[in-house]
């Protein structure tokens, strides 16, 4: 079915991309107080042990992991270490104010559990809000910034529910590490520096006085950076648990931050906090050259666009195309866009809008992967009518874009008894919604995550706004089990949505070109979103242009933005790498 666009749909996504590319670059540039002290090596090696490991997006975050599982702790245990020292030291990419989702293996009952701790929209959240008096979608950082973007918290929940089934530690003791670091202080890392420097917009007193010194000049790199009232915070829920975050003081001064903020007010209730829940969902899985891959299902759409592109690429022969081709990257995209095609149309929270059956369904995947051509790219595609639709008894949504920006973190573990986590976390965009709370963390964005407009040619939007409802997200946190059932590989990314395309990629890299998980990580970018192809500049890839270019491919030079951590079962234990874009870390015995 053709795919009718208006004008404004065009921009919207032009725009979106043009954002992510803008960060990416930031991201790259420097400023005379960023100083690279230990510029990343540009060939790594892949970290190997043999009992068990982590990585994680910090080398302080990986280390606190470290120690956990050395100290007897499970996967779930070390993952809430390195989430809180994350919060602190990675503060613009996630922390206890986001929301996360977890994937854990439990090796034990040898069952694949997925945790959904995504924020959701206060009750009194309206599906217009970002729109303006004429009934437009407002502009994008004027809807970021202040009170209004940000959800309900989740990620202290689902640490609690995850440590509760599966933890051996102590839960309190989990908090000393990050208690300790922001106690005694930890030095900016030239990556804070280089975020902080490019911010546009920080109007809240509070985060902009911690994030810069008495001058107004960024956080130098190598800054030592205190935050007691993080370290306050912690030890609060260290001793009484999710009810001090979300029913006690805490819980006040998130809903004070968000009413109060300086711009945009928001309308999050103390009634919104303590009515949060963790949700228990079914992992989504499908087999692919004899591999089983497992995601987390809606409302992330990662899981579901990741198996979609498998899908559609098993039948063609990436192996014999090689890595960095022009043939496997043209395959690569045409899959990535056909499976965000139906990412905006179908995908969203199942609670408000089921989604139809079928969409990983194996015939419906093979038969949209017989739309890509090998004489020409499809350009922009359609989405599809998997079963439910086809048979005209499944829903039937308007398509609008949702402009989700890139940030986010991801760390993948597995412990010495066989269990493992791949947990992928967020406050949305670079320091989420721009407020700090008075306990010392930054407060998320998540609800730019929804689709502005909440009708499309007078259909609802999957993604619309709502109360109660979680936006629609990218996080493709994913664990993949060997042709024998073993546990194979932890994987996952960061950067919002380009994330399922560098998921995707790192599995290929593993699976069909036999990359080690450092080799597989490091690996240039590529991908399509449905819209131009992206090329990671200065690499291999973008060398690819000119020969995508006469395919009909419009391409586009992104930079180096990524972010993606994994672990793979090797014959002597585990080999795990770490995305050198970064400055995150492998640790393990």
């Amino acid at each position: 079915m053709p795919v009718v666009e208006s004008a404004v749909v065009r921009v919207l996504c032009a725009l979106a991309a043009a954002l992510v590319s803008a960060f990416a670059h930031a991201q790259d540039a420097t400023s005379p107080v960023c100083v690279e002290r230990d510029p990343p090596a540009t060939v790594r090696s892949s970290v190997t042990a043999r009992h068990f490991m982590v990585s994680a997006a910090h080398p302080l975050a990986a280390d606190a992991g470290y120690r956990v599982l050395k100290q007897g702790g499970s996967a779930v245990d070390a993952a809430i270490t390195v989430q809180l020292v994350l919060g602190l030291v990675e503060p613009q990419s996630s922390g206890i104010g986001g929301g996360a989702f977890m994937l854990v293996h439990d090796a034990a009952r040898n069952k694949l559990i997925a945790y959904d701790g995504r924020e959701t929209a206060p009750a009194a959240a309206r599906p217009d809000q970002f729109l303006d008096a004429s009934g437009k979608p407002i502009e994008l950082l004027s809807a970021v910034l202040g009170g209004k973007s940000v959800g309900v918290p989740g990620v202290i929940a689902l640490l609690a529910e995850t440590h509760r089934k599966h933890g051996r530690l102590p839960w309190a003791r989990l908090f000393a590490p990050a208690i300790e670091l922001a106690e005694k202080g930890f030095p900016v890392s030239h990556r804070l520096c280089a975020v902080i420097a490019r911010e546009p917009a920080m109007p809240q007193a509070r985060a902009y006085q911690y994030f810069h010194d008495a001058n107004g000049t960024p956080l130098a790199t190598g800054t030592l950076r205190k935050n007691p009232e993080y370290a306050a915070a912690l030890r609060e829920i260290a001793a009484r648990g999710v009810p001090a975050f979300y029913t006690g003081r805490i819980a006040r001064d998130v809903v004070d931050t968000v009413a109060t903020s300086p711009v945009n007010p928001g309308v999050m209730t103390m009634e919104d906090l303590a009515r949060y829940r963790v949700v228990v969902r079914e992992p989504v899985c499908a087999p692919y050259r004899g591999y089983r891959v497992c995601g987390v299902p809606l409302p992330t759409s990662g899981g579901l666009v990741v198996l979609q592109m498998l899908g559609m690429l098993e039948p063609y022969d990436l192996a014999a195309m090689g890595p960095l081709s022009m043939w496997s990257v043209h395959f690569f995209t045409e899959a990535g866009r056909l499976a965000y095609a139906d990412r905006e149309r179908y995908m969203a929270d199942p609670a408000f809008a089921p989604p139809p059956a079928g969409l990983v369904d194996r015939d419906y995947v093979a038969a949209r992967s017989t739309l890509i051509r090998t004489d020409a790219s499809m350009g922009r595609a359609a989405p599809g009518k998997p079963r439910g639709v086809a048979d005209g008894r499944g829903p039937d949504y308007g398509m609008h874009p949702a402009l989700e920006l890139p940030s986010t973190s991801h760390f993948s573990i597995v412990d010495r008894y066989g269990n493992a986590v791949a947990m992928t976390t967020s406050i949305e965009y670079s320091f989420g919604s721009r407020l700090m709370t008075a306990s010392g963390f930054l407060l998320n964005n998540e609800l730019t995550d929804f689709s502005f407009l909440p009708t499309r040619d007078g259909k609802p939007v999957a993604n619309r706004i709502e109360g109660g409802k979680r936006p629609r997200s990218s996080m493709s946190p994913t664990i993949v089990y060997d042709k024998s059932g073993r546990l194979f590989m932890i994987t996952g990314s960061m950067f919002g949505p380009t994330i399922p395309n560098q998921v995707a990629k790192t599995l290929v890299a593993v699976i069909d070109w036999k990359l080690d998980p450092q080799a597989a990580v490091t690996l240039p970018n590529f991908g399509s979103r449905n819209g131009p192809t992206e090329l990671e500049r200065d690499t291999a890839a973008a060398a690819l242009a000119p020969k995508l270019q006469a395919l009909g491919h419009d391409t586009v030079l992104t930079g180096h933005n990524g972010g993606a951590h994994a672990i793979v079962r090797t014959r002597n234990g585990w080999s795990g790498g770490a995305d050198p874009r970064r400055e995150g870390d492998v640790r393990g015995d």
